[in-house]
């Protein structure tokens, strides 16, 4: 028997068949890879924790007193959108008597989707996942939202709403 064909004896029998050779298939294993691919699900997995973690337990910022509307531009049962306390903080505001008013965040606390006013429901929704907040209090009604809406505390000064801060919940 030559040199030749005693390697080719003592190779495996798939070597055999597939004589092929890839370049570099010796730098990732299969175990390596899955390694890797394991890695890389426990740190997504991990990240989402951490957003989920955040998101539960994060305030509304204190924001400076500010007028946001004069009161006979919101009808009672209306809405009016402002942004406070700054300019990247979508809130609402609903009037929900002559002289009374709410105001809240209009971001879930669920994961920031916008909620809006259903008034036949009287109720505060949020279509992403349908969750639903009380609308005098943002107290959680029903679905994944675990914390009531950050409230944001308003009152009426003359003939305008003012908002005073953001209460943290």
């Amino acid at each position: 028997m030559t040199d030749e064909s005693s390697q080719e004896a003592s190779a495996p029998l798939w070597r055999r068949d597939f004589p092929y050779e890839a370049s570099g298939e010796e730098d990732v294993t299969r175990r390596e890879f899955a390694r890797y691919l394991v890695a890389g699900a426990g740190a997504m997995a991990a990240g989402n924790i951490g957003l989920a973690i955040w998101t539960q337990l994060r305030t509304i910022n204190h924001g400076e007193p500010r007028e946001i509307v004069a009161l006979d531009q919101v009808g009672v049962g209306e809405t009016y959108l402002f942004r406070y306390p700054s300019a990247d903080d979508p809130a609402v505001l609903l009037r929900v008597g002559e002289r009374d008013v709410v105001a809240f965040s209009q971001k879930c606390t669920h994961l920031g989707c916008v909620v809006y006013y259903q008034a036949d429901e009287n109720r505060w929704h949020c279509p992403c996942h349908e969750g639903n907040f009380e609308a005098r209090s943002g107290a959680v009604i029903s679905g994944p939202p675990t914390r009531p809406l950050g409230r944001i505390d308003v009152e009426i000064r003359g003939n305008a709403v003012w908002a005073l801060r953001g209460a943290g919940h």
